[in-house]
Order: structure tokens, then C-alpha cells, then sequence
């Protein structure tokens, strides 16, 4: 089970799949970040990038005790970029855009940097 919203009109449940799809939109879509990867590695045997399809597996998205989302991200940085800047502007993009498009608030957002790649 996602995310589920009361209003006076009924209940919105939006899934965990969905809060990650935008998650990893977002991220991608930071200067550095060249790819994303499963974080079950070991249990979906996927090792390499994921593809614009997949990229709610690199997402893990929890809900806290007080119902807030915490969000953990695993990405691929690219060679000569310092890591904490990416990370960084990773947390932010993806906080801002869960909170904009599922009006839900976000505790934290936590950057697993899982590899390195040269890009030419």
C-alpha cells in the first residue's frame, strides 16, 4: 500500500510505484546522475542501468511514523563531478517534486551513490 489521502469527496490512494516513478524522473534529471540502479540487486539480478521504464526500482519509498514519505534513491553519478553536490541537488529536485505533484510531505531523501561512470 502507497500513500492514501481523505478528502470530502473519498479516499486517493496513490501507490508506492508511482511516488517512486517521480522520484526517479526527478533525480534523473540532475546534472551528474548518468543512470539508475535496482536497489534489489540481489534478489532482481539487475546489475546494470535501468531504463526509463524501470526507474522505480532504483526508488525505495517508505512511510514514517507520522505519515510523511521518506524516500531512498539509488543512483550512478558520473567520473569528475563531486558526489555530495550531486547528492545534494538529487535530495532537492526529488523533494520538490513528490511534494508538488502528490501534495504529501517528504522527510528525507537518501542518496545511495552506487557506482561511478565515465561519460564521454
Amino acid at each position: 500500500m502507497g500513500k492514501q489521502i481523505i478528502t470530502q469527496y473519498g479516499l486517493i490512494d496513490i501507490s508506492k510505484e508511482v511516488i517512486a516513478t517521480l522520484a526517479g524522473i526527478a533525480a534523473m534529471e540532475c546534472f551528474g546522475v548518468v543512470g539508475m540502479v535496482s536497489s534489489r540487486v540481489f534478489s532482481d539480478g539487475i546489475s546494470e542501468i535501468l531504463g526509463r521504464d524501470m526507474y522505480h526500482k532504483g526508488v525505495d519509498v517508505m512511510v514514517g511514523k507520522e505519515n510523511e514519505l521518506i524516500i531512498r534513491v539509488n543512483v550512478v553519478v558520473g567520473y569528475g563531478i563531486r558526489m555530495s553536490v550531486i547528492a545534494e541537488n538529487v535530495m532537492e529536485r526529488v523533494k520538490y517534486t513528490v511534494q508538488k505533484f502528490t501534495g504529501e510531505t517528504v522527510k528525507s531523501v537518501d542518496v545511495k551513490i552506487q557506482g561511478v561512470k565515465i561519460v564521454d
